[in-house]
């Protein structure tokens, strides 16, 4: 057999064959040498295979794609087998089995061979080597532990032989542990089903649903071993009535993972599928069984959706009103998604999306719906119009606002309650927690999705089935303490961050400043006079400086101040640290004051011949003439005459300062010290600015540079990777390419197309189960998954928390009510009606009512809108036809009781 398109390919990918022709197929790549990758994938309505041959031998060099774990030593035992503590500072990832290496180890230097070492006993921050150090060297203080990655080695079955031998079936949810099993036969008896009669099952048919099952029947008894005990009709009756169909979702699911296992084949990063996986998504179907009549064919676009849920639902999807908030890479795949299943395209529908951002170069790579040509166009407006050239009768609304308090105006109320569903595309915590609330307060269904890397997660906000997104968080991302980043620095992070910080103080924030001073000097001066605090000292110390001593007229002055930069940065201020805490330093409690995880640091020697340091001080002195304003010249990009330039630059002598003050408390969160002269000083800079001010000429203003990670010409990146690994260099930390320091200084969240994909499809088959509406909590499922192991883990949604008071019952879901404008005597009585008296009630931090307060008394029979108007001074928005009050009450047994939020509706 000859197949010249495989003879130059890695991987093939079979979709929509019979089973005849890929056995075929995968034994030719599977014999090729070297082998080619197999990947066999099929979507027949709610299920879907995928199956994978990389060949008798294939190399994994990354099996999860993460940085190797590392970990600060704190001490290591002399004892058999040996203890390894590690500074708290970070919760240890390693694992039992794992292989690590020690580095930096002061004593026990028979730990440094460069060996790598099994752990065992993993702790959070200590585990044991399976190595006697009883007879080496004590450990005197240091060291880095590192897990070393190895290799892994894969030995795939051909489809001949993992048909009959399946192995283990990667789950997807282990509440149908059984389903992978019983759809391995159900593909099989699908494709002799085809094979035998030419076509596919017929939506609705009994008698093709019984033919199919007869096969899957067969099958089973065939088999000598892994013979099925119970097979499930309904399902396989499910499977039969969809098997023609191909779902939009389901097609963008598959198409993610499919998309993953063909980027393993041809890097052996990432673990490959071994071998077989079988996903189905039965529960989206419609909850109420359908008229055969309701599923035929009606010539249009969406009759592959029709012959599952129905003609019915189909226009349901079609009138909906669905609100997308954000347009990135979620975004566009969504607005992709719902313009392909119909969703919103009928004359009732309506899409509204909306994303204050704009399309950059880098969005080019997973945001589909954007070209190069659409580079600094509104985000929502390029995205609507894709989808509207994908299906031309979708209904489709861009904005460009911010979902936030600020727009209510515009996402009112009555834009909210006409909604029927809420699907976020954000890329950050806040935005989300404002819509969870504003999908709470509204009773809206909420779709929640989102992406790191080949990691994806997908959540279900149904309301009163589930609890809400906020409900349930993970804890904040710990930050670096200021001081670590500032003065003692251990890892790459902390250069970036610093190196970022510096970048947007001497570029950004202090041109700015200057320029708000020259703008207007008296208001300048009265508002940091008014301040009069160490901060406003500081920030007058900088325009003084940048206008003053170190302000340039020509580029040579650039250079120097670059040059002057380095020298500062990376050698005069370590000298200070060393001097002020010297090698052999000791803490009030006499430990070592550099102990792990601080790291002892040394001073860097500029060199003209070091190309690093060249290229710091080029990148440096390039922005700062951008700052004022200096033409640069072309002889900078010679290195011969740029070091010539350099050469020149005066470098006075360093003196350490007796008395300097360095900040070490972890707690602090500003360098800057309060002093009792803060107002004095400010006084004296501020008439030393006025003497700078009259001699610049007039209308002199600087160029603040706003930070720009994606221009690979404006020597942003190249600053910051500069800044950042001699820093690195001074602590004996690894440096890192510019494209790591993008990465960690531009703060970009890992973003793949293939795990987007897998998302919005999961999320979608939601979609069916939430415009149907008549769906149980334990039909909705909540998923993660991380395309790079491959895992996947879908589970029912946590239902919200139920609070009970006599016969009454509510959640976080409900909003009490009530409507005609009443007063507070008749909302007191109301109350008093379910058994709850109320003891106070507020509007924002105004006290409207508390019973303690016999002045409270006169308020009775007013109009608690007029309380709001009057008391709390609200001005309530021509837009809103209610306010919201917080209400303590307790019953009659003087125990609190926590009510749901209550709105009083006065128009």
């Amino acid at each position: 057999m000859v197949l010249p398109f495989c003879i130059w390919s890695q991987a093939v990918v079979f979709t929509d064959s019979s089973l005849d022709k890929a056995i075929e197929y995968d034994d030719y790549c599977h014999k090729h040498q070297p082998p080619i990758a197999f990947i066999k994938s099929e979507v027949r309505g709610l299920f879907g295979s995928v199956f994978c041959d990389f060949g008798p031998e294939f190399t994994v060099f990354d099996v999860d794609g993460e940085d190797p774990r590392t970990g600060i030593i704190a001490s290591i035992s002399n004892d058999n087998p040996a203890l390894v503590a590690c500074v708290d500072d970070e919760r240890l990832e390693f694992q039992d089995g794992d292989l690590v290496v020690f580095s930096e180890v002061r004593g026990m230097t028979e730990l440094t061979d460069g060996k790598p070492r099994k752990i065992k006993n993993a702790r959070p921050y200590s585990f044991t080597i399976e190595e006697d150090t009883t007879n080496y060297t004590a450990y005197e203080r240091g060291g880095i532990v590192t897990q070393v990655k190895e290799p892994k080695v894969l030995n795939f079955k051909t489809l001949k032989q993992a048909l009959k031998d399946p192995g283990d079936f990667l789950l997807s949810d282990f509440s149908k542990f059984d389903r992978p099993s019983l759809l391995h036969l159900a593909f099989q008896a699908l494709d002799k089903f085809i094979a035998d009669l030419g076509r596919y099952p017929i939506a609705g048919s009994e008698e093709d649903a019984q033919k199919l099952l007869s096969l899957v029947t067969d099958i089973n008894n065939s088999l000598l071993d892994g013979r099925l005990e119970e097979i499930d009709q309904k399902l396989l009756r499910n499977f039969a009535f969809g098997a023609r169909a191909v779902l939009n979702p389901m097609a963008a699911m598959f198409g993610g993972i499919v998309g993953q296992e063909v980027v393993k084949a041809c890097s052996g990063k990432f673990h490959p599928l071994f071998q077989f996986f079988y996903f189905d998504s039965v529960e989206s179907l419609p909850s109420e069984p359908l008229d055969p009549d309701d599923l035929k064919p009606l010539n249009s676009r969406y009759d592959a959706q029709i012959s599952i849920f129905g003609s019915k639902l189909q226009k349901k999807f079609e009138d909906a009103k669905v609100f997308i908030v954000g347009s990135g890479a979620l975004g566009c795949e969504f607005l992709k998604n719902l313009a392909l299943m119909g969703v919103c395209c009928g004359d009732g529908g309506k899409l509204t999306v909306t994303d204050d951002d704009v399309i950059e170069k880098s969005n080019l790579s997973r945001q589909f719906l954007f070209r190069d040509w659409n580079i600094g166009q509104a985000k929502s407006t390029v995205a609507a119009s894709a989808a509207t050239l994908i299906n031309p009768r979708l209904h489709v609304e861009a904005l460009q606002n911010r979902a936030s308090p600020e727009t209510e105006n515009v996402f009112d109320d009555t834009f909210w309650e006409n909604l029927s569903v809420v699907i976020n595309a954000l890329d950050n915590v806040t935005a989300r927690l404002y819509i969870d609330q504003r999908c709470l307060y509204f009773q809206k269904p909420l779709l929640e999705s989102g992406t790191l890397g080949a990691k994806c997660n997908t959540q279900m906000v149904i309301p009163h089935l589930t609890e809400n997104y906020g409900a349930s968080r993970d804890p904040p991302e710990k930050q670096a303490p200021m001081c670590t980043v500032h003065s003692f620095p251990h890892n790459i992070d902390h250069c970036l961050t610093w190196a970022r910080s510096e970048f947007d103080g001497l570029l950004e924030k202090t041109p700015a400043e200057v320029n708000a001073y020259l703008s207007s000097p008296d208001e300048y001066i009265s508002a940091m006079n008014k301040a009069g605090d160490a901060q406003a000292r500081d920030t007058l110390e900088r325009v003084l400086e940048c206008l003053d001593r170190d302000r340039c007229e020509t580029f040579q002055d650039c250079i120097t101040w670059a040059r002057l930069k380095f020298e500062d940065y990376f050698a005069n201020r370590v000298k200070q640290l060393t001097f002020t805490f010297p090698e052999d330093a000791v803490t009030s409690s006499g430990a070592p004051f550099w102990s792990a995880p601080k790291r002892f640091p040394r001073p860097l020697n500029f060199s003209i011949h070091d190309f690093s340091h060249l290229q710091f001080v080029m990148a440096a002195s390039l922005l700062r003439a951008e700052t004022f304003g200096i033409p640069i010249p072309d002889w900078v990009h010679a290195s011969e005459k740029l070091a010539y330039a350099v050469d020149k630059v005066i470098i006075p002598d360093f003196l350490p300062k007796k008395d300097a003050k360095i900040v070490t408390d972890e707690k602090a969160t500003s360098l800057s010290t309060a002093s009792i002269d803060d107002a004095a000083v400010i006084n004296e800079l501020v008439m030393k600015l006025e003497r700078c001010r009259e001699k610049l000429p007039p209308g002199y203003k600087m160029n603040p540079i706003q930070f720009e990670k994606d221009d690979d010409t404006n020597y942003h990146m190249d600053l910051i990777a500069g800044f950042a690994n001699m820093r690195a260099r001074n602590y004996s930390i690894p440096e890192v390419d510019k494209l790591k320091a993008k990465f960690i200084a531009g703060r970009i969240i890992p973003a793949i197309a293939t795990s987007t994909a897998m998302a919005t499809g999961l999320v979608c088959l939601e979609l069916y189960k939430v415009l149907d509406g008549q769906h149980k909590l334990e039909d909705y499922r909540n998923t993660f998954a991380n395309l790079a192991l491959p895992l996947f883990s879908m589970a029912e949604p946590v239902p919200p928390k139920v609070i009970k008071h006599q016969d009454m019952s509510w959640t976080i879901w409900d909003r009490w009510i009530l409507k005609d404008n009443p007063s507070l005597r008749e909302l007191l009585q109301w109350l008093k009606n379910k058994g709850l008296n109320a003891y106070s009630i507020s509007y924002g931090s105004c006290l409207l009512y508390n019973s303690m307060f016999p002045r409270h008394k006169d308020r009775m029979d007013r109009k608690l809108v007029d309380l709001v108007k009057d008391v709390a001074k609200a001005e309530l928005p021509p837009y809103r036809r209610h306010f919201d009050i917080v209400v303590a009450c307790e019953d009659d047994e003087d125990n609190d009781i926590d009510i749901p939020q209550i709105s009083i509706y006065f128009r």
